[in-house]
């Protein structure tokens, strides 16, 4: 693989990778990250074999260098009850059929960085994800101390869920991850603050209401179980008290 300089004006295109990327493809992750990858890794990227990928390339590079990856994205479908984020899904009748897009690897050739290369790669995953009925997110890990990859998901909305310490073991040093999470079709967090608070507050209006109806209930039996027919005129002053007694009672809740 031979290391060009972006042209002024590179005209980049993405497509799939396909077998005739191999050595570029092993190239480049072997130059952009400090963690080696087997051989059977890339074989199964080149050839679909469980795994989504997404090349870009620079269409205005000589033409024997127009069709070569600066830049990739590769993926896994995963099954929603075997991934790591199952309880950061919010509860359906049909969990057991959801499924979710696991970022595996992505980057890009250093010369043509902030081009915007890795937002449209990642446009590509989340695209795909969306087109899938069943997927409710796509998730990632990025090392702790990648603070441009970080800013990169947070201003594509990823959510940064969790920091797992230790996540890393490179060159016998342990490093830090963080998870990130973009929902799609549908797909959220179980329950937000917010959320907890309507739930907890409909629940409590709920509740008094149903009390309010019984205690209602129950007094007017009791009222009505009076013989006198000259009180009649005291039961009639009686129920409008407790009329607007109800109508002030505590229901503003909402």
């Amino acid at each position: 693989m031979v290391v060009v300089k972006a042209t002024h004006h590179p005209i980049i295109s993405y497509r799939p990778i396909r077998p005739s990327d191999l050595e570029v493809l092993e190239q480049l992750h072997a130059d952009l990250f400090p963690i080696r990858y087997e051989s059977e890794f890339f074989h199964n990227v080149v050839n679909g074999h469980d795994i989504v990928s997404w090349g870009a390339v620079d269409r205005s590079r000589p033409d024997n260098q127009s069709n070569e990856l600066i830049g990739f994205v590769t993926a896994r479908v995963v099954p929603a009850k075997e991934s790591e984020i199952t309880d950061l899904l919010r509860c359906e009748t049909s969990q057991s059929e959801q499924t979710l897009i696991y970022i595996l690897t992505l980057g890009v050739q250093e010369s043509y960085r902030t081009l915007g290369i890795a937002t449209s790669l990642i446009r590509e995953v989340i695209n795909y994800a969306s087109s899938i009925p069943t997927c409710r997110a796509v998730y990632l890990h990025v090392i702790a101390y990648n603070n441009p990859a970080i800013h990169l998901y947070r201003k594509m909305s990823f959510n940064c869920i969790r920091r797992l310490h230790d996540f890393y073991y490179i060159n016998l040093q342990h490093y830090d991850s963080y998870l990130f999470v973009y929902y799609v079709n549908g797909g959220r967090s179980p329950c937000s603050p917010l959320e907890l608070v309507t739930v907890a507050l409909t629940y409590l209006r709920s509740s008094l209401r149903s009390m309010a109806a019984r205690l209602w209930k129950n007094e007017e039996k009791k009222i009505w179980k009076w013989p006198n027919y000259r009180e009649n005129q005291y039961l009639i002053t009686t129920q409008h008290k407790r009329i607007a007694n109800a109508e002030c009672s505590g229901y503003q809740y909402v």
